[in-house]
């Protein structure tokens, strides 16, 4: 992990200068396509892990506060006040999803939610209900401070074509250091992780995902035939470093099996038998990924260095000839989206500092309030196909646009439609060279 001095000072000053932001800038409300009426929530949970040399008091040495009487911006102030939260680390809760087969998300990294039903007051009444029923953490007023939200997106299918809901995620803040332990539930939760924001924000934490898209098929020669078409999917993804985890141990797989067992034999068992899923190897990586990684981005390039361009890549494919491909034909639209985002960037002018001791704001040019672009390549609204990944430079990207929709949705609009176009050409190239190989052949056997 990254020391304190390798990232931007103040961190605290930042987080709560953007918390403060989010709470008097709510994001839109974004309302259902006709063809997907579904809506989740997620939270995002943040806690400050005091510094060993200024442990916070006792409660009952704290000077008791009628939070009723406090707007939400009061409440942070007075909480990022404390000497304790000024020289802590803030964390981010996320959970390992358990593993089954029936879950589109099984076993990812995420952030506690979950739909929202028809009792729930709105969506933020969602967020809060998922989160205590998957893993116990209470986050009412009394514990916990509701900062605001980001933006909401559409969640796809995974090429972008149809839409399955819409997501909404919210931010809050643990008001509390002694919070109750986590009570996870084990048929949503295998495991829980609090994660520095400061290895969040590492760039030496960058990696990548690999994902057989063809296991969305059933065992069957599609499956078969797509994965040897596509090969794997990569995916940009931030390695996780929890300072504190907690596990379901009642699910099957806690225990490792033998690991005197043949591989191929124990695979082949479970494919043979249907067996569930084993849980996840303690062993394995955490990696962030994926849609939940999308809607963190969006949330890290809110804090310096706001540098999300450098860090995160458009999805692509481990088959080198379909990579290629891909590249080639999407070059032009990825150079077009990182061009106006650097001259929106350049052309908002310096941040200038609203009030002592408030983070820098950057105000944008009112030139860019509604930039001109290509009708290919205007982002719409917030749409997160393809597992809701992409780059994106967040704040600023969306004062440019004079808008506050989420980047990373917004930069991958488009992006769809050249992975189909790459997949096409790439079978056409594979038969017409496959064609012409067997034709010279042929050729070649009639002479001798």
């Amino acid at each position: 992990m990254s020391s304190r001095s390798d990232l931007p000072p103040n961190l605290i000053e930042h987080l709560r200068s953007v918390l403060i932001d989010l709470c008097e800038h709510p994001y839109p409300y974004v309302s259902n396509p006709p063809a997907a009426p579904k809506r989740a929530s997620v939270a995002l949970i943040i806690r400050i892990s005091p510094d060993y040399a200024y442990w916070p008091p006792k409660e009952s040495e704290q000077s008791y506060v009628n939070i009723q009487n406090e707007s939400v911006r009061e409440r942070l102030e007075r909480f990022f006040a404390q000497d304790w939260v000024k020289h802590g680390d803030p964390e981010v809760l996320f959970i390992k999803r358990s593993s089954r087969k029936e879950d589109k998300w099984s076993s990812h990294v995420a952030f506690p939610g979950g739909r929202r039903d028809p009792e729930d007051e709105d969506d933020k009444a969602a967020a809060i209900r998922e989160s205590c029923e998957e893993v116990g953490i209470d986050l009412s007023e009394e514990n916990a401070i509701a900062a605001g939200n980001l933006a909401q997106r559409v969640v796809t299918t995974s090429w972008g074509k149809t839409p399955l809901m819409v997501l909404c995620p919210y931010v809050f803040v643990v008001a509390k250091h002694d919070i109750a332990p986590l009570r996870l539930q084990p048929s949503e939760v295998a495991s829980a992780h609090w994660v520095s924001l400061r290895a969040l924000l590492s760039p030496s934490q960058r990696t990548v995902e690999l994902v057989d898209v063809a296991n969305r098929y059933k065992k069957d020669l599609r499956r078969w035939h797509n994965h040897l078409l596509l090969g794997e999917m990569v995916f940009a993804a931030v390695r996780l470093i929890p300072s504190e985890s907690i596990y379901s141990t009642s699910q099957a797989g806690f225990i490792p099996e033998d690991p005197k067992r043949a591989p191929i034999f124990y695979k082949l068992r479970r494919w043979l038998s249907n067996d569930p899923l084993p849980a996840p190897s303690l062993d394995v990586p955490l990696h962030l990924w994926g849609l939940t990684l999308g809607v963190m981005a969006d949330f890290l390039d809110l804090l310096p260095p706001h540098n999300a361009i450098r860090l995160w890549i458009y999805p692509t494919f481990t088959a080198y000839d379909l990579q290629f491909i891909l590249w080639a034909l999407s070059y032009r639209f990825r150079a077009r989206k990182e061009k106006f985002l650097l001259q929106g960037i350049a052309d908002m002018g310096s941040p200038i500092t609203l009030e002592e001791g408030a983070q820098a704001v950057p105000i944008r040019n009112e030139s860019f309030a509604n930039p001109q672009l290509p009708d290919a390549d205007a982002p719409s609204y917030g749409e997160a196909g393809i597992e809701g990944l992409g780059l994106g430079t967040g704040r600023a990207f969306q004062q440019m646009r004079g808008s506050r929709s989420d980047a990373v949705g917004s930069l991958l609009e488009g992006y769809y439609d050249y992975i189909r176009h790459s997949i096409t050409v790439t079978l056409f190239t594979r038969t017409a060279v496959a064609a012409t190989l067997v034709v010279l052949f042929v050729r070649k056997r009639r002479r001798i």
